[in-house]
């Protein structure tokens, strides 16, 4: 295989997490009763760019179809999160009125919302039917498409080319990572900026955060090789910033190559000397990413063995594509983990893919009454454990995997 974006032959292995399916293909009672397609989850690591990239097995239309049931809103701390973003980059860039704002990978319209409601006109692109539906009854104008150049193309001959861009979680879930980040060069005005926010592949690294690795991720992103590929493709980055979402992530603001007139932060060279002492940029950092995966997975398989054998209830929480990860790298079936609650009613009463653990609503919680909870989404165990505080009363406990086994009281 070659690297997605410089077509280096890729030889360096990150990790091998055996076979499982897409992490978002939950089952329903029909589908429950047939195969399930499985593909290999092995990701490379180019040493040219410095991309690590999963081989490409599963295509984007296998993944993000018309019944894909990731949606945004359901978390109250990323709503928080986008809003306040939306309030800081109004300010930073002025926009206003007479200003256009594009969301690529708009979802539900959980972050759009927020600029409609200051009145800035702005468009969402949004390939999956399910959420855009959802972003549509909200009053947000949708392009129901994947994007790349020819939807940007489309978008600017209407007289829609972007103040703002804005592209949250999306980088790492395009195939063709070149024609997607040229994409935003062509729509973006002479001096507009292109904001793409992503997981930090040095956290991932740093706190073996195995579970975000799925079909749905074609790219694990370093600033380094963010930086080579926006650079290459038309658009120049000026600052950067880091965040805590999602283990560790990372916001960075582009601008065109051609036109923009920004300086570049003195953040941009901080962060690419500390990657490089860090060694994202030699092979050796890589090496030992295996054995930590495997280290968490046999310690959380042992945990629940153990609860089994001395009749201890178990359940999860948050059947989110990180979960499904994990649940099907560690072989774990519903003798295991009774069912997952979930807030999104797109996946209650189906089942998680692979695993087959039935997800209900969090009412099943209250009449299960299970000793142990284990907090899929372990990003959102703040929210988690003071949305589900009552557990405590019957002396239920908080179980998360990673980076390693713990349990809160």
């Amino acid at each position: 295989m070659n690297c997605r974006h410089c077509g280096f032959e890729l030889t360096l292995p990150l990790v091998d997490l055996g076979c499982a399916p897409p992490s978002n293909a939950y089952l329903t009672e029909k589908s429950l009763r047939g195969p399930e397609k499985w593909f290999p989850l092995r990701v490379l690591v180019c040493e040219h760019c410095w991309l690590a990239q999963t081989e490409d097995f599963a295509k984007a239309h296998e993944l993000f179809d018309a019944d894909y049931a990731y949606f945004s809103g359901f978390s109250k701390s990323w709503l928080k999160h986008s809003e306040q973003f939306v309030v800081d980059i109004v300010a930073r860039l002025n926009l206003g009125a007479e200003s256009h704002v594009v969301e690529v990978a708009a979802n539900d319209g959980y972050l759009l919302q927020y600029v409609q409601a200051r009145q800035i006109p702005c468009t969402g692109v949004e390939p999956t039917a399910s959420t855009a539906a959802v972003a549509r009854s909200k009053g947000i104008p949708i392009v129901e498409d994947f994007f790349g150049t020819r939807v940007a193309r489309e978008l600017a001959a209407r007289g829609k080319q972007a103040d703002l861009t804005i592209a949250n979680n999306v980088l790492a879930h395009v195939p063709d990572i070149n024609d997607f980040v040229s994409g935003f060069a062509l729509l973006l005005k002479p001096h507009g900026t292109a904001s793409f926010e992503f997981p930090h592949l040095l956290k991932l690294i740093e706190y073996a955060q195995f579970d975000t690795i799925y079909h749905e991720h074609f790219s694990y992103l370093s600033f380094t090789a963010v930086n080579k590929i926006l650079s290459a493709n038309g658009l120049a980055i000026y600052d950067v910033q880091e965040f805590s979402t999602h283990g560790g992530s990372l916001r960075v603001f582009a601008q065109r190559s051609d036109m923009g007139r920004k300086t570049s932060s003195k953040a941009v060279a901080e962060l690419l000397e500390r990657e490089r002492k860090a060694g994202l940029t030699s092979p050796v950092l890589y090496g030992g990413f295996q054995t930590k995966a495997e280290t968490i997975k046999n310690d959380f398989l042992r945990f629940l063995l153990d609860a089994k054998s001395q009749g201890l209830r178990v359940a999860g929480y948050g059947a989110a594509a990180k979960g499904n990860t994990l649940l099907n790298y560690a072989g774990i079936r519903p003798d295991l983990i009774s069912f997952v609650a979930d807030r999104n009613p797109a996946k209650q009463n189906k089942y998680m893919p692979g695993s087959r653990i039935p997800i209900t609503d969090e009412s099943r919680i209250k009449c299960y009454k299970p000793h142990f909870i284990v907090i899929l989404p372990w990003n959102l165990k703040d929210e988690v454990t003071e949305q589900l505080d009552y557990v405590r009363a019957w002396g239920g406990k908080f179980v998360t995997a990673i980076p390693k086994l713990e349990l809160e009281p």
